[in-house]
């Protein structure tokens, strides 16, 4: 793929524009179809397809295998974390109202942190599945 100048300069326009997508996706989730699984999805598929056209080690430089294997537990915790300030703030688990004075908006407010940490486990597990079935003959 060295010399695949088109795939190459295609991916440097799109990728971009990807993950600006997968960032609509996650903060749209609120109001329509979307959220933290999908956009974790899309994330994902644009680094495999940094790492289809530009090659493993390099799609590794961009996002390394150790970042990869902290974000999974990462996400795990931020979801659990939400729920447990909830309960620490005297709700109930993973009810968001006490986390502004307006309980509406402190339930906007949980959902938001909710679906990042599913963006962040989403995106984590599909690159290290990923990262482990392309590095599995080396």
């Amino acid at each position: 793929m060295r010399l695949d100048v088109i795939f190459r300069v295609t991916a440097k326009i799109i990728i971009p524009f990807a993950l600006v997508f997968a960032l609509y996706v996650q903060f749209h989730g609120d109001f329509g179809p979307g959220g933290g699984f999908q956009a974790g999805v899309v994330a994902a598929a644009m680094v495999i397809f940094y790492a289809i056209i530009f090659g493993l080690e390099a799609a590794q430089k961009v996002f390394p295998p150790r970042l990869v294997e902290l974000m999974v537990p990462a996400g795990i915790a931020i979801f659990a974390g939400v729920g447990v300030i909830s309960m620490l703030l005297g709700e109930n688990y993973l009810n968001y109202s006490p986390f502004a004075a307006n309980p509406a908006l402190g339930q906007e407010y949980g959902i938001i942190l909710v679906e990042i940490g599913v963006l962040v486990t989403v995106s984590g597990t599909m690159v290290a599945i990923f990262y482990s079935f392309v590095g599995r003959g080396r």
